[in-house]
């Protein structure tokens, strides 16, 4: 086992792997068939995903005619999934996939909600708002990898797990993205994106407006400190629960299959450690990991394994 996972790691380009890089990481210790369903899926939702968050980059709102259009957009997309468009392979694949793997079409349905949500919306009024939209915009994803992970095979055909993928996807889905939305805050904030809530930063005497400064190198205020607090605090929790649902699951999975739920709640875990609340900087270079670095996190998970 241990020379199998050595070679499968060997074999993963750490160096290459721009988008949604701990999903296709941790995937690619199933077998090909099965990872090669999750790329074609998470190609189809950052598809979807880059072309709205290119355009909300730009300085310019908006406005109500264009949000009208990304709208159409977008609901003509997953449509696509239901009525496949003639001479487009790629969804033909998809939407194949999609059939082999029974996918639930409405993990896709979720994920465009929450696309749809940030067409029409600048930010999050509220915490809760915000976990909402992660129902779509992470919870969705995860389901996504949670319902490969867990398929049964017999006699080529394959059997979609008997449990509540949502449920089971969603403490990590949550942890992840906090993760995330720390991890990128600098890269985000300089692409005119904003994913903290404002009754938090209001919470603590601060505005939408506000962050930008601190991420183009302005001293960090205690207030925003308090912020990352509270969020690591929230991540802290979904982290908890995420053991106990992997836990709940190894009974049920191969180990191969097991590993990949490891991976990419290991590979989450390490940005987590990384956030110095007291002192970090909370720049992107501090707080993405180098390509050695994932690539040895991966080998010590496995060697656990």
């Amino acid at each position: 086992m241990e020379s199998e996972l050595s070679k499968i790691i060997s074999g993963i380009d750490f160096e290459n792997i721009n988008k949604h890089p701990n999903i296709l990481i941790a995937a690619r210790f199933w077998d090909d068939k099965r990872y090669h369903a999750a790329k074609v899926c998470y190609k189809f939702m950052r598809m979807i995903d880059d072309y709205i968050d290119d355009r909300k980059s730009k300085e310019d709102a908006i406005g109500c005619l264009e949000a009208q259009m990304l709208t159409e957009k977008v609901n003509n997309w997953i449509e696509c999934l239901v009525n496949t468009p003639e001479n487009d392979p790629f969804i033909e694949e998809l939407t194949e996939i999609i059939t082999t793997y029974k996918i639930p079409l409405q993990l896709f349905h979720n994920f465009a909600k929450s696309m749809l949500f940030d067409i029409n919306h600048t930010g999050f009024s509220s915490f809760d708002e915000f976990i909402e939209y992660s129902e779509g915009a992470s919870v969705a994803p995860a389901s996504v990898f949670v319902h490969l992970c867990c398929l049964n095979e017999k006699n080529g055909e394959y059997i979609a797990p008997d449990f509540d993928v949502i449920k089971s996807a969603r403490p990590c889905a949550l942890f992840s993205y906090i993760v995330h939305i720390i991890r990128d805050f600098q890269e985000d904030q300089q692409s005119n994106l904003n994913y903290f809530a404002t009754d938090i930063l209001e919470k603590y005497g601060l505005r939408p407006e506000d962050l930008k400064a601190i991420a183009n190198g302005d001293p960090l205020p205690d207030s925003f400190r308090n912020v990352i607090a509270e969020y690591h605090a929230h991540a802290r929790r979904y982290s908890e629960d995420t053991l106990q649902e992997i836990e709940n699951m190894s009974a049920l999975l191969e180990d191969r299959n097991l590993m990949s739920l490891k991976v990419i709640y290991g590979l989450y875990k390490m940005v987590f450690d990384r956030i110095d609340i007291e002192k970090g900087s909370f720049t992107t270079k501090e707080m993405n990991p180098s390509a050695r670095e994932i690539k040895e996190k991966v080998f010590e998970i496995a060697l656990k394994q």
